[in-house]
């Protein structure tokens, strides 16, 4: 059986997520995964850095109601957050990188992430920045140190869009692909079908936990032109940066727009999509379209993202699932860890045989 520490890096609501799940779930994770996880170090922006070679309690962690620099009363403890030395010097195998996301250069996650990489320890991410703006280069630098970047949770949170794109459809020949990667908008676009006005919709979404204060990042689409980029790059083997992908978001929709798109039986989405051309370039776009009632994308309702991949065997594979939440994806950051343990364990290596 083997054990995996990690190195929290945000204590926000993910990795205080994956902290909950280690607390419950290590003994079955042990029986049916083959490993068990150990925080050996965190580090927050609010509550400082600590780190304990034999492992943190997940559960004291999360159960202890820490105030701003909370961290500094533990062994080991800083009120402060320092995050490049936690990174380098902590006995970890694995860091975990959940802090927030950086649209324009991706920092500080991008350095958190090479540091990781370059000190020869792999590193789980939902973090859509990196990721965006330089999964090229991390993954190189995985490469070069002989460990993982891994990143599923990216996208579509705990449902694994990427991993059965390039695993379970492999060889389907993917030529493009067009989803609903933002819950927040999507559940607006919803609430106006059902009669209200933008801003009061926007206003419901922000009530219930759906959309931040500043909801530019979700209804202008700045969100989705992101998971655009990434799910191009990895599935298409495009090189897009943001600024090469269209994008236009919601917020100029009216509810006559919604009535008239009732009237003649389809619905508007906020759509994310890329297209491999004939020329062999990839274009990306981000943009409300009207789909027709029988289009696959059309009854994704709410908070649910989705996607639809064009297939040269299969024709379209259409995915959904959660693409928000704390649990959710915590998930996604524990699947990227089962593709590590997978990727090393001698049972797999044999099978790969």
């Amino acid at each position: 059986m083997k054990i995996y520490n990690i190195a929290l890096i945000g204590f926000g609501g993910v990795n205080r997520a994956l902290a909950e799940l280690i607390a419950t779930k290590n003994p079955l994770w042990e029986q049916d995964l083959g490993f068990r996880l150990n925080i050996v170090a965190v580090s927050d922006l609010y509550l400082g850095s600590v780190i304990s070679p034999n492992g943190l309690d997940a559960k004291t962690l999360v159960e202890a109601n820490f105030a701003k620099g909370g961290f500094g009363g533990l062994s080991g403890g800083s009120a402060e957050a320092d995050n490049e030395a936690i990174i380098k010097t902590a006995p970890a195998d694995i860091v975990v990188e959940a802090t927030f996301t950086n649209p324009t250069d991706g920092e500080p996650a991008v350095s958190h992430c090479r540091w990781a990489l370059n000190s020869g320890k792999h590193v789980v991410t939902t973090n859509k920045g990196p990721v965006a703006i330089a999964a090229r280069e991390l993954k190189a630098l995985a490469e070069a140190n002989s460990v993982h970047f891994e990143y599923e949770g990216s996208v579509m949170s705990g449902t694994p869009v990427i991993r059965m794109a390039e695993k379970t459809l492999a060889g389907a020949e993917i030529k493009g692909f067009e989803g609903i990667l933002n819950g927040t908008s999507n559940f607006v676009l919803g609430r106006m079908e059902q009669g209200l006005d933008f801003a009061s919709a926007v206003a419901e979404a922000q009530a219930l936990g759906y959309a931040e204060a500043d909801p530019t990042a979700d209804v202008e689409g700045f969100d989705v032109r992101l998971k655009v980029v990434i799910l191009a790059n990895e599935l298409l083997g495009a090189n897009l940066k943001p600024e090469d992908v269209a994008c236009n978001g919601i917020s100029k929709l009216s509810t006559s727009d919604i009535r008239a798109a009732a009237k003649a039986e389809s619905r508007w989405k906020l759509v994310g999509s890329a297209v491999r051309n004939a020329d062999g370039t990839i274009t990306g776009s981000v943009a409300p379209k009207q789909l027709a009632l029988g289009h696959p994308l059309a009854g994704v309702n709410g908070a649910t993202n989705a996607v639809s991949l064009n297939t040269e065997l299969l024709g379209p594979v259409t995915l959904s699932g959660p693409g928000a939440g704390r649990v959710e994806t915590a998930f996604a950051l524990l699947s990227d860890i089962v593709a590590i343990h997978n990727a090393h364990s001698p049972n797999f290596a044999k099978e790969a045989a």
